[in-house]
């Protein structure tokens, strides 16, 4: 499928990213925070098959500036960015895991900017997002003589003495308890991480996330959540519990799917954007 590439200037340097595909807009966000976004392209191409859709690399690895501020407020600019170079004065945002957790943020902070919100596996904005019953799952699911090794370089991490390359060994081990059958899980594919990036990122969006719980009521704009049944992602304590605070909002619970659900079931995420888009006809009323 053609891609075609763009480059969305920002005060602190440029977004890079591309375009694909023919249809409504949609601007697709990777997770992290803090990795590369070339694990998001099977998406990009799946949605492509009835959308038009961008993706961009976050700030804090090239071809993206390199440069901060590493924030949640930052990040929503970015999404404005990026729709202001495309030229999108309405789109769909589809957000996978700490993506999907940014989508929230941007439903609420760019309501008229948007057609609809999909968010696919994202780490909840409820409580602390799921992320303390993820930790230990993903644990559980390494094999014993994997687990220590896996801890040793966790622990280092969140302790901030982690180097790139450490986490980017932690993110191979942990990489097969994504899926809902380790043992079949595909290698994982080339990728990259900003170490400052991701703890920056993660400190301030567990800091906002008491604001975001409140202000989850307060969402105009159609949303539409995906969890899988067997991700270590737990879909109760985080996609579903922040999907019940959205007004009128749904939610799909794939089968055996695991964190990234696309893989265990080819065509869900499209699935999910025509559902998205089909109840996202009328243009949603602007906040007082």
């Amino acid at each position: 499928m053609n891609r075609e590439p763009f480059r969305a200037a920002t005060p602190t340097g440029d977004l890079v990213g591309w375009v694909t595909g023919e249809g409504p807009p949609v601007l697709a966000l990777h997770g992290g925070p803090g990795l590369s976004f070339g694990y998001l392209d099977p998406v990009v191409d799946e949605v492509a098959a009835g959308f038009r859709v961008a993706t961009f690399q976050q700030r804090g690895l090239a071809p993206s500036t390199t440069s901060g501020p590493f924030t949640v407020d930052q990040a929503v600019a970015d999404v404005v960015a990026v729709l202001d170079h495309l030229g999108w004065q309405r789109a769909f945002v589809l957000g996978h895991s700490w993506g999907g957790h940014l989508a929230f943020h941007v439903a609420h902070d760019l309501g008229p900017r948007l057609l609809g919100v999909l968010a696919v596996e994202p780490l909840g904005g409820v409580g602390d997002g799921g992320k303390a019953l993820f930790d230990d799952e993903m644990l559980a699911r390494l094999p014993d003589d994997v687990r220590s090794v896996a801890q040793a370089l966790d622990d280092r991490d969140a302790a901030g003495e982690a180097t790139d390359a450490e986490a980017l060994e932690s993110l191979r081990l942990f990489w097969p308890a994504y899926y809902a059958e380790p043992v079949h899980a595909p290698a994982m594919p080339p990728m990259a991480t900003n170490r400052v990036t991701s703890r920056d990122l993660w400190l301030d969006l567990f800091d906002r996330l008491p604001q975001l719980e409140k202000s989850l009521a307060e969402i105009t704009v159609p949303v539409g959540v995906v969890v899988g049944s067997r991700s270590p992602m737990p879909p109760k304590e985080a996609g579903i519990a922040t999907a019940r605070r959205i007004p009128g909002v749904w939610w799909v619970t794939v089968p055996d799917g695991g964190h990234f659900t696309w893989v265990e079931a080819p065509g869900c995420v499209l699935d999910a954007m025509r559902r998205l888009a089909a109840g996202s006809a009328a243009p949603p009323p602007d906040r007082p």
